[in-house]
């Protein structure tokens, strides 16, 4: 029950870093399945090893179907690095879904602060347009400790898409990367009351 809404931008085969609210396990497949088969084809989500690699299913979903790239979440254990993983994704023309928060968010606020990987990733790559994504509805379709999602309606928001800033500093561009986000939300989303 996944609808799209571009409403920033067309939903053609320009290369991509779409990065969206994280709610749920569920998000990414959400997002992939409003999508249409050639921007399927070009595009990969990223997702955490931990999660995906348990079991059989998972394992397959993620390397067969959705071609992710898989990172690794222990900063301590963390090899090879996540950002040059992206960008080594990013230099075969390749799109990516990315969730800047991190981890889910199982607060009541309407995003957490964004991680610094999106910037250092724009940094890499001031090239690529960056897409806001607003999720709508997915914390109720999967709710935290839920397996199977529940069958309601969801929709995806493609906001405009920005860019890095020339001399702008990490702070002010995620702050305006976040903001780009809070932009993106419909004034019909009650998460809209809450945002800045």
């Amino acid at each position: 029950g996944a609808r799209a809404y571009w409403v920033g931008c067309p939903p053609d085969t320009t290369q991509r870093i779409y990065y969206a609210n994280h709610a749920s396990h569920v998000d990414f497949v959400l997002m992939w399945a409003t999508l249409s088969p050639a921007l399927q084809a070009q595009t990969q989500p990223v997702a955490g090893s931990d999660y995906w690699e348990k079991g059989p299913i998972r394992r397959f979903f993620i390397h067969h179907v959705f071609n992710a790239v898989l990172i690794n979440r222990d900063a301590k254990e963390r090899q090879p690095n996540p950002i040059e993983q992206l960008a080594d994704a990013l230099s075969t023309g390749k799109s990516i879904l990315i969730f800047p928060e991190g981890t889910r968010n199982t607060t009541d606020e309407t995003l957490l602060d964004f991680k610094s990987g999106l910037y250092h990733l724009a940094t890499k790559r001031p090239d690529v347009e960056l897409v806001p994504v607003w999720i709508e509805n997915a914390r109720r379709v999967m709710p935290k400790g839920r397996h199977i999602p529940l069958p309601l309606l969801c929709r995806v928001h493609y906001g405009k898409p920005i860019h890095l800033g020339e001399e702008e500093s990490k702070a002010e561009f995620l702050t305006r990367a976040r903001q780009a986000l809070f932009d993106t939300i419909p004034e019909t989303d009650p998460a809209k009351e809450m945002a800045p």
